[in-house]
């Protein structure tokens, strides 16, 4: 129910369209049954040998005798007797209706229909002519209102799930993974949109239709009605049970696809690694079985939807026969009765019992398209608590509602005692070792401090703090005395710029990667930024200059390219605080020595992280001091030249460095 009312709020704005298509719908479900009930004025006229003129005025003249019956019945019945003289009464005002609608055809509608039977059979059919071409028009509204509706919320649903997931946080994000995000947000949302759209066009109509044919057939016998009208709990039982089964299985089906879009986007991402260690095999094992998973779990949906088709219909056929059985009993025999159980309101006569079987057959209809309708809605509803899932996520980094002013930084950056934890499951999250521990650092504005240590040392994590892509689960940061989560995210992190190893560039020109990082900036800012970066000389040599389309993760660029466009990205946004995050360590020598001297002049009046477990000349010539982490703490902090005296560690560092470059 939670989740029926969340799809609610989403289609609240479009109510408007909703409620027009719900008019549509009943319109159409009028019409279906009116083209029913024509059967019998056919078959009055057919196999009767009847008039419609004739039979009203019979009926009429029939039903005022049967008026004055009651009434005769009525003046002489006992005063006393009230039970006996309200059955009677009841009946008088039964026929009395009777009478008013009769007299309403005859003096309303008989005066169109012709008195000639042939003519007669030709109205009607143009009337159901007429009949079928306004409810295929009211059809055709409804499921354009629909589909309007379906496919303006699904986006909407689909942006708001996606702007939810920008405002996690980085670590929150990663445990989503990208290609189940993918998942949700493209196959969930695909799926979730074919329930609302079979639910806003059959699961409104058909209903509708069956309870339209439902009141016609009452109409004409509301016994023999009610009688075929005591399979409905049965067919409750059924789409009860089998929805339960089918919410659980669907959810099963969209997490085996979004195994596959993990397996599809990982080997696309890594195809250099693939054809070079020959891995297509072990790859084309992994689509085989998330493939066969997702068969196993689509055919066991498709079992239970399949049987539900079969289960409804022969219930309904069950309660179809509920009419016809006794129905022909009484046409047969020419009564009103059986075993003293009166069943109608006078001899039932072969056009009321053939429009009853006709009713009865627009009832079956609705319900077999509903028994294969259901499936789809159940997956939907999986789908759609799968997306809110998302959507429910609270991120580890939350917003401060009430942000202290910016000020940009000129003093000093502070870690107390940090202590941070990655996330794991309940049952290991204490096991794992924490990845920083007590750290404390205090960095003054303008240095330029290096980080260095070992894989999982914590260096990047400690790092990342700053920016809040994460939170530390101990201690605070802060920037000249102001602790970070008090200020809004935007302006903390307006005044960092930001250069990693696995350097991001988006399908879009060198421009707009380089105006990415400071949306407001002109022409002439861009162009400086790319020259302190070093990339003018390559960028003058493309084509197209910087209108050149870098391609999908800056595929079209080398990898020392890529790295400058990031650093001119950086450039542009002119940080306060510059973090490079093992920035050099995927790059040439020569496209090394060129950051390092744009990072000479650029980190002039600005602190900077630099993230490494390189050590080189060039690199102790940028610093002002170097910090050794190990195992989650700081083990060392001072020049070059005091941790190679004192620290062992360092000292171990620099020699693997050299090692690695003599290699």
């Amino acid at each position: 129910m939670g989740t029926l009312l969340r799809i609610g709020g989403t289609l609240w704005p479009y109510r408007k369209r909703i409620f027009l298509s719900v008019i549509c719908a009943v319109l159409v479900s009028a019409l279906w049954s009116l083209n029913l009930s024509i059967t019998y004025p056919i078959v009055r006229v057919l196999f009767e040998n009847d008039s419609l003129h004739t039979y009203v005025d019979a009926e009429i003249v029939g039903i005022e005798a049967e008026i004055e019956k009651f009434s005769d019945i009525l003046r002489e019945a006992d005063q006393s007797d009230t039970s006996h003289r309200a059955n009677i009464q009841r009946k008088l005002n039964d026929a009395s209706q009777r009478l008013v609608f009769k007299q309403w055809l005859r003096t309303t509608v008989l005066p169109w229909i012709p008195s000639n039977k042939f003519d007669t059979i030709l109205a009607i059919l143009a009337l159901v002519i007429l009949a079928t071409v306004m409810k295929g028009t009211f059809q055709y509204a409804q499921e354009l209102l629909v589909g309007s509706v379906v496919y303006a919320s699904s986006n909407d649903i689909r942006r708001d799930s996606f702007e939810h997931v920008m405002d996690l946080d980085y670590q929150s994000v990663q445990s989503q993974g990208s290609a189940q995000l993918t998942s949700r947000l493209t196959n969930d949302v695909n799926i979730l949109s074919e329930g609302l759209r079979l639910s806003g066009s059959l699961l409104v109509r058909e209903p509708l239709k069956a309870i339209c044919c439902i009141l016609a057939a009452m109409l004409f016998n509301w016994r023999l009605t009610c009688i075929s009208m005591l399979v409905l709990p049965l067919i409750g039982i059924v789409f009860y049970r089998a929805g339960r089964i089918l919410r659980s299985v669907a959810t099963g089906t969209m997490e085996t696809m979004g195994n596959i879009y993990h397996c599809i986007s990982e080997t696309f991402d890594s195809t250099r690694v693939v054809i070079a260690f020959n891995g297509q095999p072990h790859h084309r094992e992994q689509l085989v079985s998330a493939n066969k998973d997702y068969y196993d779990t689509s055919m066991k949906l498709i079992r239970v939807g399949a049987l539900m088709r079969p289960a409804t219909e022969l219930l309904a056929i069950i309660g179809f026969i509920g009419i016809l059985v006794p129905g022909a009993y009484l046409v047969l025999n020419n009564t009103d009765k059986i075993a003293g159980i009166k069943l109608a309101s006078g001899p039932l006569g072969i056009a009321e019992l053939t429009t009853l079987y006709v009713l009865m057959a627009g009832i079956l209809d609705p319900v077999r398209k509903l028994s294969g309708v259901f499936p789809v809605i159940k997956r939907s509803s999986a789908a759609a608590e799968r997306i809110f899932a998302v959507t429910d996520q609270l991120t580890n980094v939350p917003e401060t509602e009430t942000p202290v002013p910016a000020v940009t930084h000129a003093k000093h950056i502070l870690f107390d005692n940090i202590s941070f934890r990655y996330e794991s499951s309940e049952e290991t999250f204490l096991d794992h070792p924490p990845t920083l521990q007590d750290v404390s650092l205090k960095v003054n504005f303008g240095e330029v401090v290096a980080v260095v240590g070992g894989n999982g040392s914590g260096k990047s994590t400690m790092i990342s703090l700053l920016p809040r892509l994460i939170d530390p689960a101990i201690g605070t940061v802060k920037i000249d005395g102001v602790d970070i989560k008090d200020l809004a995210l935007k302006d903390l992190r307006k005044q960092i710029g930001l250069v990693t190893q696995d350097t991001m560039l988006f399908d879009d020109t060198i421009y707009n990667n380089v105006l990415y990082g400071n949306p407001q900036a002109t022409a002439t800012e861009i162009e400086s930024a790319i020259k302190q970066a070093h990339a003018a000389d390559f960028i003058s040599l493309l084509p197209q200059g910087l209108s050149t389309h870098v391609g999908a993760k800056g595929q079209k660029l080398s990898g020392g390219q890529k790295q400058r466009i990031s650093l001119a990205r950086a450039i542009v946004r002119n940080p306060s605080i510059l973090i490079l995050d093992e920035a050099t360590s995927a790059i040439d020598a020569e496209s090394e020595a060129v950051i390092y001297d744009v990072l000479r002049e650029f980190s002039k009046g600005r602190t900077v992280f630099i993230i490494s477990h390189v050590i080189n000349q060039q690199f102790v010539d940028l610093i002002d001091r170097i910090v050794v982490l190990e195992a989650g703490q700081i083990i060392a902090d001072g020049t070059h030249g005091d941790l190679m005296a004192n620290s062992p560690e360092y000292e171990r560092l620099v020699q693997s460095d050299v090692v690695k470059r003599a290699a």
